[in-house]
């Protein structure tokens, strides 16, 4: 659709089916289902459904279904495989064409690859092309809210997971999503990912490098006792349908739209790390989006190989620090808690007054005499983003970035393992120590 947005437009025979009350309330109220639809209405409802928006993804696409197929026929039966093939109004020609042969190749992926339950949703096509300036975020939700209404609502809460078109799973895939949330008390799922190797050694070093960045950023915040120590890759990432509607749904950002609804779905449902399976996303450089794997490996290539550098280590000291301080405020009030952050850095003091936080710690205190809830509300105003941003705020006023093997080895050494001195031996021990 290339206009207006479309939302509250659901048909009113899938009103009429029978929705737990949250899942038709969001149904009516927050999902965009039209003008797109499934290429055929399923035969049955579905335990669970695999969600793969897919712009210009002939050459790849191909091998993430293949990579699905392998996994327990039984499982499949149970599985919606949704791809959204998409593209904006202003898609290039290329985009365009590679799209139309994505949508004519599918009827014979699905045989070929024996996907019986694989169906795609056209959002390329004239008529139903997504309106100008969005993304990847808004395929996503059109696949998830419509794989909603074909989703089995029977003793057991459905799945919702997400991959990308240019990731290849494991044959354990499926089992695993399967027993982590027969066992999780969490709504959310965030699962283990390797990147492939790349095609040539910058491009290599390139995708090494980023990856690093992430697993460092994750255990930093571990570290510091962050709730949101967890990692947020859009090709890496489950719920539970209850869990999704409890949240507001996918958002529609151009990117990053990972991170946002991994941050709503800890703050609404729980978010926990996954095991048994490895997803492997893909290393290539892309200039899609504005930030993100691909338009990081990109830079550094395009800079001749250029280091991406790291948050100093002594941040992720800050930040914890400040966590613990709020943990054990004895009943202080904001004015006074800002006081005791002003002497962990006068510069942690200056980001939380000018984002608010003396007003906001009193209306919480006031509103949470439990502990706990006053805990659990202050990590939902010091959520993922304004910790971010307090990182980028320390990096900005005092403390710049600095070459990865510098910053890394301090924080393996607080974990209290052996630390490697070159690139592959970090990323390496980072893998290890984060279950890939």
């Amino acid at each position: 659709m290339s206009g207006k947005k479309v939302e509250n437009s659901m048909p009113q025979h899938k009103l009429n089916r029978h929705y737990p009350p949250a899942v038709s309330a969001y149904l009516k109220k927050r999902a965009i289902l039209e003008p797109w639809r499934l290429r055929e209405t399923p035969g049955h409802a579905y335990h669970s459904a695999v969600v793969i928006p897919a712009l210009a993804e002939h050459a790849n696409l191909h091998h993430t279904l293949r990579s699905l197929s392998a996994n327990p026929p039984v499982l499949l039966g149970q599985t919606l495989i949704l791809v959204v093939v998409n593209q904006r109004c202003d898609a290039s020609p290329a985009e365009r064409a590679d799209n139309l042969a994505t949508l004519a190749s599918l009827p014979s992926w699905r045989r070929d690859y024996g996907l019986e339950h694989l169906q795609w949703v056209d959002a390329a096509s004239a008529g139903c092309e997504l309106p100008p300036k969005q993304g990847v975020g808004l395929a996503r939700k059109i696949g998830l809210d419509l794989a909603l209404t074909h989703l089995e609502y029977g003793d057991d809460d459905p799945l919702l997971i997400c991959l990308d078109a240019d990731t290849l799973v494991q044959p354990d895939y499926l089992g695993a999503l399967e027993n982590h949330f027969s066992d999780s008390c969490g709504g959310g799922a965030s699962i283990p990912f390797r990147h492939r190797p790349a095609e040539d050694p910058p491009g290599q070093a390139a995708i090494d490098r980023y990856e690093l960045f992430l697993r460092v950023y994750v255990l930093g915040m571990q570290l510091a006792g962050s709730p949101y120590a967890f990692h947020t890759v859009g090709s890496a990432m489950a719920c539970r349908a209850s869990a999704y509607v409890a949240s507001g749904g996918m958002n529609r950002r151009l990117a990053g739209e990972d991170f946002y609804f991994l941050q709503q779905l800890h703050k609404t449902s729980g978010v926990a790390p996954l095991v048994g399976t490895i997803v492997h996303p893909s290393p290539r450089s892309s200039h899609r989006v504005p930030f993100g794997t691909g338009r990081a490996v990109g830079d550094m290539l395009a800079k001749g190989g250029g280091q991406l550098l790291f948050y100093q280590p002594l941040l992720f000291g800050i930040a914890g620090e400040w966590l613990k301080c709020v943990s054990e405020h004895d009943g202080a009030d904001g004015s006074r808690l800002l006081q005791r952050a002003g002497a962990i850095s006068p510069h942690l003091g200056t980001y939380l007054e000018t984002a608010g936080f003396v007003a906001a710690w009193d209306n919480l205190l006031r509103h949470n005499p439990d502990q706990q809830r006053l805990l659990a509300s202050f990590h939902g105003w010091f959520d993922a983003f304004r910790t971010m941003r307090l990182m980028h705020h320390l990096t900005d006023c005092a403390f710049p970035r600095i070459p990865a093997e510098a910053a890394v080895l301090p924080l393996l050494e607080r974990a209290g393992l052996d630390s490697p001195h070159d690139l592959g031996g970090l990323l390496e021990c980072m893998r290890t120590l984060q279950g890939v």
